[in-house]
């Protein structure tokens, strides 16, 4: 009978099995690991993690700050009308007590990436129509997960949809400080107006409407280089939580919806509409 010694053939052929064993299940492991697999091959990041904590003006209290209480916006000479937006945080929301407060439109949130849809949507979404409110739904933009198109039509197919019976607001894109890493999601100034291109036009060939976009002068400045080349075409949903709306994003000569409080009463973001009522129905029936 031979012997196995040491540096023999057969102790080699054994260790290299091993080896090629353990690298399997190594890789094996990561494959299962969610979102590890896909974000490997496309380069693009995980799915998010926390999505209920994403909403419009989460991340906008956070690194821009928040009041302590509610500050009414000034009035213009122009008239103005009162909203809200929500997400899934709020849970059910006690539509009849906010209508009869005076708040007349609601944003609520729909989706993000490609990957969340609100479970307290259809409460919101329907309750907020049913109380007598114009209502829309707006989408979290998560740019370094997948293509804006992709999300586009993610929010499209989960309740971003647009009908023009007079109750409906465009869907709006909310484009704010990354809650997962890197403040512009690794991206180029360039490349996040690209990205948002791609996904107001698959928005629009979806829909026939042109989306509402929300975001903070600041964090416009900072990643998309104070960008003019949305103003004369998108909406401006712009949050500052003071007395005035303040300075605007390049481009936009006026805001439409100012998100003026994350502190309002019964579900703490309030908006402002800069406009009268039928101003408001013309954005929903345009």
């Amino acid at each position: 009978m031979p012997v196995l010694r040491s540096g023999s053939p057969h102790r080699s052929v054994r260790s290299r099995a091993t080896a090629a064993g353990t690298l399997l299940a190594t890789v094996s492991l990561l494959l299962g690991l969610p979102g590890t697999a896909g974000a490997a091959a496309t380069g693009r990041a995980p799915e998010p993690r926390h999505p209920e904590q994403d909403w419009a003006g989460s991340q906008i209290a956070k690194h821009e700050g928040a009041t302590s209480g509610v500050l009414p916006p000034l009035r213009s000479l122009t008239a103005s009308v009162e909203g809200v937006d929500v997400s899934s945080h709020n849970g059910n929301v006690a539509w009849s007590t906010l209508w009869n407060s005076g708040v007349k439109f609601a944003y609520v949130k729909a989706t993000e990436s490609t990957s969340y849809t609100n479970p307290s949507f259809a409460q919101q979404y329907n309750g907020s129509y049913n109380s007598g409110m114009i209502r829309g739904s707006y989408h979290f933009a998560t740019p370094d997960t997948s293509s804006g198109a992709a999300q586009a039509n993610y929010f499209v197919d989960h309740g971003g949809g647009w009908s023009k019976d007079g109750k409906t607001l465009p869907g709006a894109l909310d484009m704010e400080y990354n809650p997962y890493g890197s403040t512009c999601y690794g991206l180029s100034a360039a490349g996040l107006v690209n990205w948002m291109k791609d996904w107001f036009a698959t928005y629009k060939a979806r829909t026939g409407r042109d989306a509402v976009v929300y975001t903070s002068t600041s964090w416009w400045k900072q990643c998309t280089g104070n960008s003019s080349a949305f103003g004369s075409i998108n909406p401006l949903w712009v949050p500052r939580y003071g007395s005035s709306v303040g300075e605007l994003p390049a481009g936009w000569g006026f805001h439409t919806i100012w998100q003026y409080t994350s502190t309002g009463p019964t579900v703490g973001d309030h908006n402002s509409f800069n406009g009268a009522y039928d101003r408001l129905q013309a954005l929903a029936n345009d």
